[in-house]
């Protein structure tokens, strides 16, 4: 194919008249070092993002940035064997969206080695209704796996659960068998829930509720925390013995009030997930695992909302405000 020499795209950074939201048509050759070129079929808007997109946020480290910490597409050019054009990729993680220009546009220039070839099983959709979110939901399903959590061990918490990592570890979790507790401060959403795999809901008030107690009832056999602060301290006070936590989020705060108690009374794992700089024989490896093992029930069957590069601002804004339910895909063709 002749690929056109510019992207549409949408960039954030500083203008004469301060920071700016806009579409442009980024020259190819602009779209930074790589020695792969990808048409973008689809995108994903994470909470990096909506932070990426603002001069508060301080996660843009190049001006103008296209932002998009994820992608799926097909390879147009490549100077690598591994990566024929034609054949479809994931990208996500590393510099991309941050330091590198990312998935909000029609073309994106990337490292082979930050690339996932697609896992038999999934397509570009498909791949990006799990995205960036769901690669780390998986990376924490895992963890507390290899830390010892099993089915049948009991119930099994996520926090932020209608948020991108919390609604597909629920499905994840469900889909091999656990019993999952959905904590969410959006009642409206439990039937929701329910249908992607969570057998019971409970209210964010009791698990962001600040106590005096270092210690409170034994509950759960893990927990997939998004949202750290006063909620990350509350699964601390409440894990059973020798029970784990993976901790990816931080919406709630990024200071933790805790004591040592949890951990030298009760044995309690603090598993830090990092899905960013993973190295990339393991993220390929994973994303073989979200296409078979961890791949969550409802993946071919929920409908994900997918909007344009000019719908992009309104809904970045609504992740930092946490109004999306799940994932909004952006395909910027449209």
């Amino acid at each position: 194919m002749n690929t056109p020499n510019t992207s549409r795209a949408f960039t954030v950074g500083k203008t004469d008249s301060g920071w700016a939201r806009k579409i442009v048509d980024m020259p190819i050759d602009q779209l930074g070092d790589g020695d792969v070129l990808i048409q973008v079929e689809y995108s994903g808007i994470n909470f990096k993002d909506g932070l990426a997109s603002t001069e508060a946020g301080r996660i843009a480290r190049i001006d103008p940035l296209i932002g998009g910490v994820d992608l799926a597409g097909k390879v147009v050019e490549s100077s690598n064997a591994n990566f024929k054009v034609g054949s479809s990729v994931i990208a996500h993680g590393y510099d991309i969206g941050v330091a590198h220009h990312g998935g909000f546009s029609q073309y994106a220039r990337v490292q082979s080695s930050w690339l996932v070839p697609m896992p038999a099983g999934l397509d570009s959709r498909t791949a990006m209704m799990i995205g960036t979110a769901g690669y780390t939901a998986a990376l924490s399903v895992d963890a507390l796996e290899k830390a010892g959590l099993k089915p049948n061990t009991g119930p099994v918490l996520v926090t932020g659960a209608t948020g991108g990592v919390g609604s597909v570890a629920v499905g994840m979790l469900a889909l091999r068998g656990y019993e999952v507790v959905a904590s969410t401060g959006k009642p409206e959403t439990a039937e929701w829930l329910k249908q992607i795999g969570a057998s019971e809901i409970i209210d964010r008030a009791e698990t962001s509720a600040e106590s005096p107690k270092p210690l409170e009832r034994e509950r759960w056999a893990g927990a997939v925390d998004c949202v750290g602060g006063a909620t990350l301290a509350y699964i601390f006070r409440t894990m059973k013995y020798g029970c784990s936590v993976a901790a990816s989020g931080l919406t709630g705060g990024t200071g933790l009030s805790t004591t040592v108690m949890p951990f030298i009374l009760r044995g309690v794992n603090l598993l830090g997930i990092d899905s960013v700089q993973t190295p990339i024989a393991i993220r390929r490896a994973m994303w073989t695992r979200i296409a078979t093992d961890l791949r969550p029930s409802w993946l071919d069957t929920e409908r994900a909302q997918v909007i344009g590069l000019a719908a992009l601002p309104a809904q970045l804004d609504n992740i930092l405000a946490g109004k999306i339910q799940g994932r909004v895909l952006v395909d910027p063709n449209l």
